[in-house]
């Protein structure tokens, strides 16, 4: 705004200084050319009769200014014919007031905005070398003199623009004193040369001379008294702003306010300019509504840099500066890394950011609703009385809704025959239960609620993300989602029952994060498969966490908030090592929270139907081999019943066959008996062996 008005007071300072050098060039021709004194005359009227035409911006009395203008053009226009050699009194009484204020006064107006304009650059350019500045302690001496060129860039930008100011302040005096005085010298020279005794000059016009030579007087008084008041504030100016020129105040003395609804001030923001390089600009920024916007040096209006309605802002680190800050869509498309120049404009950029996130803006009272939720945030990690209690002043909703209804945001393998008004905070969430704002790497520890398997114990992850061969677990699986995360932060829980231990969980780590000023949180890529879900970092593509979905039996959204969704998941293992415990997940997404609810809730489903699926082919499996070994013991008797029967007509065909040998047994033997006798020994081998 002070820009945009500088601009404005600039802009008219640059129209009188047209206007007055072509007034000066008129009288300057009455003056040079005697000859040309009725031609001269005449264009001076001319001009008096075109101020009305003129559009100045600061012009707030140019109706009295252009009507007095107005009388001295007709009576100029009257004297145009009565020319004299005036060069004495023209240039004592015309010539000398109009060249001082064109000489001194213009030029001094001039000279001050180049140095302002100096100061500003000296100022900008002691802004980036103290953004510049590390966040290492090494270099005091250098941290000590960037400071001090940063007080004394800003002190002698804040004294020369004040005098600037006054100086633009004083032109509007003076811009009437020149366009009156010279007028009037003139006036007066030419009666004092007919002697009071021309025709033109009548008592009248001298009348009317006196009214503008009082008046002439009064503005001088004016502004010198003016003179005086600007120069009583900026002494006092001086002394109050001294503590506010160095770039990063005491926060004890000026502490953040957290419950602004508007902010406005400089902020670095960074460009990327190559795939790892980057630059940094500095620009004006402030919130508009719902909207963040910027306005370059020069431009006449800010331009839209994101709409932060439902986003979300985060601490980050970048390139090793302080006090840098993420702005993230609420669709996740578009982010935004801001520099902040101190550490109180940095918390209350943040505050403010997340108050209109929240869409507190649109009340009556922004402000008070603010504090009243930052007031209930600090209040919030002290247990109500009543789970009752808290849950009519939280969700008041839920009570209306029937108890066997099931929305598609939230699921649970357990019962839902508990009563909500009998349960109690302790027997959700112990009191004394720690809260874990980062994941925890699986190299350097054992994933919380993971349970190992024979054969995943002794494995050692691979910091690559890669499979060394293997086959990836999820490739099979028919269902793969991946939704952009925040880790907001985790905890034991009591009961995974009922998806009020889930809200009660958002509450104590929201309110736990608002206490302590916790901003970072970790992005990560949610997996959902049919097995699993995993945690994947984006840029490594690292898995960090991985939940069997088995174990995953509870998980629900906020029933206000849509981004906020947890999961509670049933593990072995915990504080007492011979029971199970529960761990409740809370995430922040892209407003896709019930989507990804649905998504948990559509695997379990895929997850179940494949286990019915599994079971029915094996009993299907099992059955077909019991027939299949029926089959082998039919045909296996089969076989002995057909092997006993061709037996058995072996055995009948042997027989036959014995008796008739039997009874030719007789015959040979006797024949064979007398041919052994003639035979010999010989004979008789050959025959034993037939």
């Amino acid at each position: 705004q002070t820009r945009s008005l500088l601009g404005v007071f600039e802009e008219d300072a640059a129209a009188i200084s047209n206007y007055i050098n072509q007034l000066f060039q008129a009288m300057h021709r009455i003056y040079d050319a005697q000859n040309e004194l009725s031609a001269a005359t005449h264009l001076t009227s001319k001009l008096l009769k075109e101020y009305e035409k003129q559009r100045f911006p600061l012009g707030g009395d140019d109706e009295v200014m252009t009507s007095t203008l107005q009388q001295f053009a007709k009576v100029i226009d009257e004297l145009s014919s009565c020319h004299a050699v005036l060069s004495t009194q023209l240039a004592d009484a015309m010539m000398f007031p109009i060249t001082q204020f064109k000489e001194r006064d213009l030029k001094e107006i001039l000279t001050l905005k180049e140095v302002f304009q100096i100061a500003s650059n000296d100022h900008d350019a002691a802004i980036t070398r103290y953004s510049r500045l590390s966040k290492r302690k090494e270099n005091e001496k250098i941290k000590a003199e960037v400071t001090e060129d940063v007080y004394t860039s800003r002190k002698k930008q804040h004294q020369t623009m004040m005098h600037y100011f006054c100086a633009l302040n004083t032109l509007q005096y003076k811009k009437k004193i020149s366009l009156l005085e010279p007028l009037l010298g003139y006036m007066q020279a030419q009666i004092s040369f007919f002697k009071m005794g021309s025709e033109n000059l009548t008592e009248q016009l001298e009348e009317f001379l006196t009214n503008i030579g009082t008046s002439v007087q009064n503005v001088r008084r004016e502004m010198d008294c003016e003179v005086e008041n600007m120069q009583q504030t900026i002494e006092d100016l001086e002394v109050a702003s001294d503590p506010l020129y160095l770039p990063d105040p005491d926060p004890t003395k000026f502490p953040a306010h957290r419950n602004l609804t508007r902010k406005a001030g400089y902020l670095n923001a960074r460009n990327k300019t190559g795939l790892v390089s980057s630059s940094w600009e500095r620009q004006f920024y402030f919130t508009q509504g719902g909207n963040l916007m910027s306005q370059a040096r020069g431009d006449v209006a800010g331009g839209l840099v994101m709409d932060i309605d439902n986003c979300s802002v985060m601490a980050v680190d970048c390139e090793d500066r302080r006090y840098c800050f993420q702005i993230t869509s609420f669709d996740g498309k578009k982010s935004s890394i801001l520099q902040a120049e101190s550490k109180k404009d940095y918390e209350e950029w943040i505050c403010t950011i997340n108050n209109i996130s929240k869409q507190i803006y649109l009340s009556e009272n922004p402000e008070e609703i603010a504090a009243r939720v930052n007031q209930s945030a600090l209040e919030a990690v002290t247990p109500s009385p009543s789970f009752q209690q808290r849950h009519e002043s939280l969700r008041p909703a839920v009570q209306s809704r029937p108890p066997a209804a099931r929305t598609s945001s939230t699921g649970s393998l357990g019962s839902d025959s508990a009563a909500l008004s009998a349960l109690s905070l302790d027997s959700l969430v112990a009191p004394d239960t720690p809260i874990q704002f980062d994941i925890i790497s699986p190299v350097s520890e054992d994933l919380p609620g993971q349970a190992k398997s024979s054969g995943q114990s002794g494995r050692r992850t691979n910091p690559f993300g890669e499979s060394g061969g293997s086959k990836p677990e999820t490739e099979d699986s028919i269902l793969h989602q991946l939704f952009i995360v925040r880790f907001l932060g985790s905890m034991e829980v009591r009961c995974d029952e009922s998806p009020d231990v889930v809200y009660e969980t958002m509450r104590q780590i929201l309110a736990a994060r608002a206490i302590h000023n916790v901003f970072r949180m970790t992005e990560s890529h949610l997996l959902v498969t049919c097995d699993c879900l995993k945690l994947i970092d984006p840029q490594t593509q690292v898995t960090r966490l991985r939940f069997p979905l088995p174990n995953v039996v509870l998980y629900a959204t906020h029933q206000e908030n849509k981004r906020l969704f947890g999961f509670v998941l049933r593990t072995s293992g915990g504080r007492v090592d011979s029971h199970q415990t529960s761990i409740c997940y809370i995430f922040e997404s892209n407003n896709e929270g019930e989507k990804i609810c649905d998504s948990v809730g559509l695997a379990k489903q895929i997850a179940l139907h494949a286990e019915l699926d599994r079971k029915a082919s094996e009993k299907q499996k099992e059955i077909d081999r019991v027939k299949e070994k029926q089959q082998k013991e039919l045909n296996k008797q089969k076989q002995i019943e057909k092997d006993l029967e061709e037996q058995s007509r072996l055995i009948a065909a042997s027989s036959r066959s014995n008796q008739s040998s039997t009874e030719g047994q007789f015959v040979v033997l006797s024949s064979s008996q007398s041919e052994d006798s003639d035979l010999g020994e010989d004979g008789k081998k050959k025959r034993e062996s037939e």
